[in-house]
């Protein structure tokens, strides 16, 4: 039922357009400095270009020119203004000016420079006017399908982080290990977090960041004595918001790169800072050994998915450097944030 309320309100905005123009033309196309006064024939002339146009703008134009119909339209727009014209010279003139204008033809150029003007003027908005509005909805349109495109992309996260950590728990579980509970408690803190705190389009930066905190240490549990794990923080302001998600893939990745292809030695470094222009450096760094399974760390299904929600986010704001020497894998992103304007 919603889109009745706007059809109905751009109707009447072209109507109040439509009415406003004719006025406004009415008035120069009468005006008359040796005769100040408003003469009957000029409001039956006009109004007789006046229904020519109405024809041409809301039958021709929709049901020809629009549909690239040219020849019937033009052939059509050319049977409309002679019609007028002869109107005008047959009747109109030969009513009000029987004695001196309703008793010759003037030529069709004299005509058509009579007559053309409002007309052209009258069709020139309304073509004006539909393509505003054309334009209008082609940019909702766009909007739509770029909110849906970032909604499939934020709905694929949480079954490939479920599908990671389900299994980490399976066999934790499988081993009776003493640890299964806090597992379970730090995925049950982060899958509240991304099922019902992050469902808006960007979220208080604080909120995001100690959501990525408690992802880190819910991963950081499947090291135990294997490594280290460093995450630091600095200038983390509430009045900055952020897209939900996008900085978690890095670390997952990260986690899930390094404790697959190191058995020890394993070394991740997480730093998130914000600038005083509230530009936001993320870089994660982890170790790992080049091993069949890590051979394509820039090709997953996470990367490829934060890839494409940072252009359609983030579209010329911010800067991703992916950075692979063989034992280190480094992750680099700038990004502008988004002012807490609420």
């Amino acid at each position: 039922m919603a889109p009745k309320p706007s059809l109905l309100n751009s109707t009447s905005k072209e109507v109040v357009f439509q009415i406003l123009l004719h006025v406004v033309l009415f008035v120069f196309f009468s005006f008359d400095k040796n005769e100040p006064s408003i003469q009957e024939f000029k409001i039956v002339t006009f109004i007789n270009y006046a229904l020519g146009a109405f024809v041409i703008n809301y039958i021709l134009l929709p049901r020809f020119f629009y549909k690239k119909n040219y020849l019937l339209f033009f052939l059509s727009v050319a049977v409309i203004v002679t019609a007028i014209i002869m109107i005008e010279e047959l009747v109109l003139e030969a009513v009000y000016y029987p004695d001196t204008r309703g008793k010759h033809f003037h030529g069709i150029v004299y005509s058509l420079l009579d007559v053309m003007p409002v007309i052209m003027i009258l069709a020139g908005f309304k073509f004006a006017w539909d393509a505003s509005k054309k334009q209008l909805e082609v940019e909702e349109l766009r909007s739509s399908v770029k909110e849906s495109e970032l909604q499939f992309l934020k709905s694929q996260i949480n079954p490939h982080f479920l599908f990671n950590n389900l299994n980490n728990l399976y066999s934790y579980a499988i081993e009776e290990s003493p640890k299964t509970p806090s597992i379970i408690l730090e995925l049950s803190s982060v899958l509240r977090y991304m099922l019902y705190d992050c469902k808006e389009k960007y979220v208080v930066l604080p909120k995001e960041i100690n959501h990525l905190k408690n992802f880190t240490q819910l991963n950081e549990l499947q090291i135990e004595e294997r490594g280290t794990v460093s995450f630091k923080t600095g200038n983390i302001q509430s009045d900055y918001r952020i897209a939900p998600l996008i900085l978690m893939v890095f670390i997952e990745n990260a986690f899930k790169h390094s404790t697959a292809s190191q058995s020890k030695d394993i070394s991740i470094e997480i730093d998130i800072h914000v600038t005083d222009s509230g530009i936001l450096e993320f870089k994660c760094e982890n170790s790992f050994r080049p091993v069949t399974n890590t051979d394509n760390l820039s090709k997953g299904i996470g990367l490829q998915n934060v890839k494409k929600r940072l252009l359609l986010l983030y579209p010329d704001v911010h800067e991703l450097t992916i950075f692979d020497s063989g034992e280190v894998y480094t992750v680099h992103l700038k990004m502008q944030l988004k002012k807490d304007t609420a």
